[in-house]
């Protein structure tokens, strides 16, 4: 499997080396980095250097990276190391580079638990958990603030996150510590639009993940919509929430599901996704972009964009960013904002031929625009250009909504007997995955 598992700092400084079988040179590291940096974007997870085959994820700005001088099973190597990612961050909380400089020696101890001489062994915290010998060095507040989820709710209260700075480690169970469950559901969107908005394919890549801190992990009973219905069938409308296919985590137990809407969990300690889902059907997307384009003369062209963000005026999408490639024959673009246009910024990247439009703060059912001035090179007229504008690209984080309107209706303790009342936080995000309009 793996010869060598390092991570490397976003400037490539190796943080931590651990060498199975001596079989790379020690400049390994230096040679992922500098073929990492040769991409114009995130660098491809596999790829190959060298007769090196290099497997990589990114956590917290950092590279985690796998090698090998053999063939490399692609969704393996990708998987292990995400687990291994997973267990560090169960472990110390959360991944920086600061948070994993002051626990070297418990990260080299998970490495040396979960991978004998670079082959899988232990790949779960529970498994390890009683084999790790060291504590994790708590990080400071300053350093995981950028590390801190957005605030969460739970039955109408909301609370600052923390858990992303929690670790689960714990050598003793005592009455001090912090006895509760926090349940996310994320849901991930791809829609393609034309240009006159109108929506040509979409669909939901959602989630529902658990990190527990619950003490002795006791079984719990996950309650979802009542009208949930599991496979779409041709033709057949549904009013409720329709899931085209699912998968779930090995401690879950889905009998009750299309009886009940409930899932049974054994849950682990720390994170882990309970349910994967898929959904293709019709949804009211949360952003429409309607882009306009006007040809001022022979030598210029007017690009404006509109922004609709067409959810619930209480709802708050916390950052929303929107990127539009222009000709590579233009001499000079001039990104122009609303007046008085407040956490908003627009910028264009000569390099790139892309004007990139940001805006920090975005409430329901608001309208934003931009207009973008192009001044075209001799050697190409408008006519021609305005065929290589776009197709526009938006990227998007809404707390607190979703569009699939999965929800949890209730969490309970199964375990008979117990009297404790954890807590129990429950929050919601939407996200982009390709989030496209065609010009």
């Amino acid at each position: 499997m793996f010869s060598q598992i390092f991570i490397l700092s976003p400037r490539g400084d190796t943080i931590i080396n651990r060498d199975f079988r001596s079989d790379l040179p020690k400049s390994t590291p230096e040679t992922f980095f500098r073929q990492a940096k040769t991409y114009s974007g995130d660098a491809n997870p596999l790829f190959t250097v060298d007769c090196i085959q290099f497997a990589h994820i990114k956590r917290g700005g950092l590279y985690i990276v796998g090698t090998s001088r053999f063939n490399l099973q692609p969704a393996m190597s990708l998987e292990l190391l995400d687990r291994l990612a997973k267990e560090i961050k169960d472990f110390c909380g959360v991944i920086n580079e600061e948070v994993l400089r002051k626990n070297f020696i418990l990260i080299y101890e998970i490495l040396d638990e979960s991978f004998d001489f670079g082959y899988p062994q232990l790949m779960a915290t529970e498994q390890i958990k009683p084999l790790i010998v060291n504590d994790p060095i708590q990080p400071q507040p300053d350093s995981v603030m950028n590390s801190l989820r957005p605030k969460i709710q739970t039955f109408n209260i909301f609370v600052p996150n923390t858990i992303g700075s929690q670790a689960v480690q714990r050598s003793v169970l005592n009455k001090n510590q912090a006895n509760e469950i926090f349940v996310d559901i994320y849901e991930k969107l791809n829609v393609l639009f034309n240009s006159s908005a109108y929506v040509i394919n979409q669909s939901i890549e959602g989630c529902i993940q658990m990190t527990s801190f619950l003490q002795g992990n006791p079984p719990l009973k996950l309650a979802l919509n009542e009208d949930l219905q599991i496979g779409r069938q041709q033709g057949q409308y549904s009013a409720g929430v329709t899931l085209d296919d699912c998968n779930f985590h090995e401690c879950v137990n889905a009998n009750e599901l299309d009886m009940n809407k409930t899932l049974r969990i054994q849950p682990p300690d720390g994170q882990f996704v309970v349910m994967n889902y898929r959904i293709s059907g019709d949804y009211a997307a949360p952003f429409r972009l309607f882009p306009i384009i006007e040809e001022v003369s022979s030598s210029k062209i007017e690009v404006t964009i509109k922004l609709k963000a067409c959810f619930d005026a209480k709802i708050i999408a916390s950052y929303a960013n929107v990127r539009i490639p222009i000709p590579k024959q233009t001499a000079n673009a001039y990104p122009e904002l609303v007046k008085n246009a407040q956490l908003e910024t627009a910028e264009y990247d000569s390099n790139k031929k892309m004007v990139e439009w940001q805006i920090k703060k975005l409430c329901g059912g608001q309208e934003r625009s931009l207009k973008i001035k192009l001044t075209l090179q001799a050697t190409q007229t408008a006519h021609t250009a305005r065929k290589e504008i776009g197709p526009i690209a938006m990227s998007f984080e809404i707390p607190m909504f979703n569009v699939s309107r999965l929800q949890i209706k209730y969490l309970r303790i199964e375990e008979r007997g117990n009297t404790t009342n954890p807590h129990r936080w429950v929050r919601y995000i939407t996200q982009s995955s390709s989030y496209v309009c065609r010009i």
